[in-house]
């Protein structure tokens, strides 16, 4: 217990905090990671895309500057301690992109449109989290971790700024910084993203967001009294504890993960609310519900087989610079595009 507060109700109140601010970024800053992919392919936009390469950027210089001064732990990160595999990072990404087209949203975006009403999201938001757990400890836990073992290569180093380091000579987190700054310049390399001063701000918040998980979660593990992983928001696995904590909280408790889950939903009702937004929505056609659950279960699977989400690898394992972030949303990218050409033009 820190300050009269039991430790798993003091990390999921820090998830909750970040996630919040996540909520309102998607339905106030219309943050979405599908919606930058399909405007930059078929609208000519990159503003959206932008605002995700920002917020990678702003959590980046914001990580690795407190790690500096002892705020974040960047050791004791879940990228930095997890076996990786290209192979496995690269299915993952490519069926979670691909699911995430099909479904019309990845996890995070279903949380905040089902924070706005829409109850064809919260079908999606159920139905991932299981598939997630089927893939992470259920029927197909063991061929997952068989497979992982096989082709996870042996690495010296599990970031890029550690590479960087090594070239230079330079610390790690100014080798950091610099990454992430070469990062930011290259979100805001455009005039017309400059002026955008929406997009701006609702790109830094995201930013400050995951490095909330950060600190927080090393702050809890430096002064608590159990083991806390240092991490920050992902939106696969969690959705799945979310569902065992409501289901039993003595088989699932809460996390950080729980946390992140119930602040992205009270962000988004916020915000939606704030729009005017806030309506009940359902599916009337059999075949998209078919579609999205389908999709639904690819992104499940795919975000573990990837070890996260446009979320967990998309901005916090890249803020971190972990060497599976960009391949992953690369390869995430590639399954959206795929998905996206299936549904608006076919292959013929």
């Amino acid at each position: 217990m820190l300050n009269g507060i039991p430790e798993p109700l003091l990390i999921a109140l820090i998830g909750f905090g970040g996630g919040a601010l996540l909520g309102l970024a998607a339905r106030l800053g219309r943050f979405c990671t599908l919606g930058a992919i399909e405007d930059y392919l078929y609208q000519q936009s990159d503003t959206r895309l932008r605002m995700w390469v920002l917020a990678i950027g702003v959590a980046g210089l914001l990580t690795f500057g407190l790690a500096g001064v002892g705020a974040v732990n960047l050791s004791a990160n879940v990228y930095y301690l997890t076996p990786w595999s290209p192979l496995i990072t690269v299915l993952g990404g490519l069926l979670f992109g691909y699911g995430m087209s099909l479904a019309g949203n990845c996890g995070f975006g279903a949380l905040a449109r089902f924070g706005g009403g829409d109850l064809r999201s919260f079908v999606i938001v159920i139905v991932m989290g299981i598939a997630a757990y089927v893939m992470m400890s259920g029927p197909l836990a063991r061929l997952r971790q068989m497979v992982t073992e096989a082709t996870t290569p042996a690495l010296d180093t599990t970031n890029y700024a550690a590479l960087l380091s090594q070239m230079t000579g330079l610390p790690l987190v100014w080798a950091g910084g610099a990454l992430s700054l070469l990062i930011t310049l290259l979100a805001l390399g455009s005039s017309s993203f400059l002026r955008d001063r929406e997009a701006l701000f609702w790109g830094t918040i995201v930013g400050v967001a995951v490095t909330s998980g950060w600190v927080g979660t090393t702050w809890v593990a430096t002064h608590g009294f159990t083991p806390q992983p240092v991490q920050s928001h992902t939106f696969s696995a969690p959705l799945g504890e979310t569902i065992l904590f409501l289901m039993t909280a003595s088989g699932g408790g809460l996390s950080f993960g729980v946390g992140s889950v119930f602040g992205v939903l009270a962000g988004a009702f916020c915000g939606s609310l704030i729009k005017g937004h806030f309506r009940w929505e359902a599916c009337e056609d059999p075949r998209e519900l078919r579609r999205q659950i389908l999709g639904a279960v690819c992104m499940g699977f795919g975000a573990v087989l990837a070890f996260g989400c446009t979320i967990g690898q998309g901005v916090s394992a890249f803020s971190v610079l972990a060497l599976s972030a960009p391949i992953t949303f690369i390869a995430i990218f590639i399954g959206a595009a795929i998905g996206l050409r299936q549904l608006i033009t076919g292959f013929a």
